[in-house]
This record gives C-alpha cells, structure tokens and sequence, in this order.
C-alpha cells in the first residue's frame, strides 16, 4: 500500500453473499493494523435471514479472546434489554463496526481504545459485506462509532437517539447507546437501563409492523 493510499479491507472482502465464506476470509484481512495486536479477528454472529443488525463498536477484552461479539459484560446487558424489549436474540444478527479489539496495555489488563476514523473506514467494507448478505428490514447503532460509521460523522445520538431513519442497507436505521456507556454510569444504571429497553422496544415494534404488512 502506498502512502497515498487509505488504509482498506477492501481487497480482503469476497466477492460473496455468503456469511459463511466472508467469516472464513475475515482472519486474513491486513486492512489496518489492529489485527496485529488483537488475539483474533471477530466477525458478526447471527442468522443470515434475520430481520434485525444490530452494530457495536468493536470487541473487547471477552469477545477478543473467545473469537465471537458481544459475549462479554456488554453483551450479557444487551441480551438482558433484548429479552425486557421483545426482541429474541438468536432471530438477530450482531456484529461491530471495527473487528479487532483495540486497547491499551495496563499491567496484565487490556484497557479498551477507541478506533480512529481511519480504522473505522478501513474495516467497512466487511460491514458492508454483511448488510449486503443479511439485507435486514432494519439496522440498531449501539453507540457513535457504529451509528457515524453507517449515518456520516455529523451524526449525534445526543440529537437523534431512538429515532428511524432510511438507510440504504435497511428499511430503516435506528441509533441508541451502546451497552458499556450504561455500566460506566453505575449511579445511572437503572433509568439508563430503562432508556436502553425503550429504545429497543421501538425496535420491536417497529418489526412487529414491518411484519404485519409484510403478511397482509
């Protein structure tokens, strides 16, 4: 890659609807250099049918050694708001904007480290790869770098959190918080919690009628 060149995963990406085969090609991408420090690539997990892709930043600690999203303290809250707002994880495609795990070294403990704009636009093209096989009826951003990833960089979930809006990979798009900011407001816990379910529930519903029409 020269110099002028934008770091991309582009020429790793399959030429592929297939799930299946753009997870095997995944741990090969040389797209940026976070896949040198991370234990191992961490692709999206779900059904390829789904209705419903939900998006992160990128893994942490958990996900990054155990190979899979959102399977950590994150993930554990988000399936406790999925089940509270209606909505069934195993029917629901996960994954993250950027694919490595990005952090800083303190002592034995790797502190999670936001991913810069040019990691986040390296690694879209495997996001893209997945909107493009699941073509869900609708998109959830867990947090600002997903929703900018998807949405552009002036987008702010401060302004527009819990609102749909069309998108090019879905019917529609919808922003909210992302898990971790809810357990790093422990004193807040429970009115973010409650936030984060209503959220997800106009989600549900929003399903709920996508598929009503869909069968009427």
């Amino acid at each position: 890659m020269s110099k002028s060149q934008k770091p991309s995963a582009a020429e790793w990406v399959p030429a592929t609807h297939d799930l299946a085969r753009l997870r095997a090609a995944a741990p090969a991408c040389r797209g940026c250099d976070l896949y040198a420090h991370a234990t191992q690539v961490v692709f999206g997990e779900g059904p390829q049918d789904a209705n419903v892709v939900m998006v992160g930043e990128q893994p942490g600690d958990e996900e990054d050694r155990r190979g899979l999203p959102f399977v950590g303290p994150s993930g554990r809250l988000l399936s406790k708001a999925m089940e509270q707002a209606g909505l069934d994880r195993d029917k629901v495609y996960v994954t993250n904007a950027v694919k490595h795990f990005k952090f800083l070294e303190r002592g034995k403990r790797r502190i999670h480290a936001k991913p810069s704009g040019i990691e986040i636009s390296a690694c879209r093209p495997w996001l893209e790869a997945e909107l493009a096989s699941v073509e869900p009826e609708l998109i959830v951003c867990l947090g600002a770098t997903a929703a900018q990833s998807l949405m552009g960089r002036d987008f702010r979930i401060t302004v527009d959190r819990g609102k749909f809006f069309p998108h090019h990979w879905a019917k529609q798009l919808l922003a909210t918080v992302h898990p971790s900011a809810i357990l790093r407001m422990p004193e807040r816990y429970d009115e973010e919690f409650e936030l984060f379910v209503r959220d997800l529930s106009l989600v549900a519903q929003k399903l709920e009628s996508i598929e009503a029409a869909a069968k009427a």
